[in-house]
Parts: structure tokens; sequence; C-alpha cells
């Protein structure tokens, strides 16, 4: 079964980028290596700090939307509830 994530990754000055994908360690090295032009490649955010793993591609998209609404501090409390220190999670 294919599966699907959302993402949160993070730079040393806590910039936030949400995003979903269907293959999260091809991706992360995408935006590590400034292949996404955009505002991960502009903010050098590199970082993943947080993932959700899904198997429901529609779910996926309505929770990257969901956490993408909400105000910074809800998004802190979600990544340091698994990620208390921010260490980037290597795939």
């Amino acid at each position: 079964m294919k599966k699907y994530y959302v993402y949160i990754m993070s730079n040393a000055s806590r910039t936030l980028y949400i995003g979903m994908t269907n293959n999260l360690r091809t991706r992360i090295s995408q935006h590590q290596e400034k292949l996404i032009p955009g505002f991960t490649e502009r903010y050098n955010v590199t970082k993943l700090i947080y993932f959700e793993e899904y198997d429901d591609v529609r779910y996926t998209i309505t929770r990257e939307k969901e956490i993408k609404k909400w105000r910074r501090e809800k998004k802190i409390k979600l990544i340091e509830s698994m990620n208390p220190n921010w260490e980037e999670i290597i795939l």
C-alpha cells in the first residue's frame, strides 16, 4: 500500500515549512539540495523536524491544509510532542 506524508521542516532560525509527499526521503533530499525553487530554497529550510504517515492521499492533503492554517504556537506544540529539542530527523 502506498504511503503519504505530511512533514514539517525548519532552519536555524526556526522558520517552518509544511508540505506533503508520497516519498519523504526523496522530497527531503530535494529540499536539502535546493532542487525545489521557492520558500525552502529562499529561507534555507533544510531540516526535517516532524512528519506523519498516512495511507489515504485525500486525508493527507486535508491534514496538511489543516496544519498550515494553525497558529505558530499550535504547530510548535505538535512538533515538540514528537521532537521536543527540534533535532533533525534522519531518514
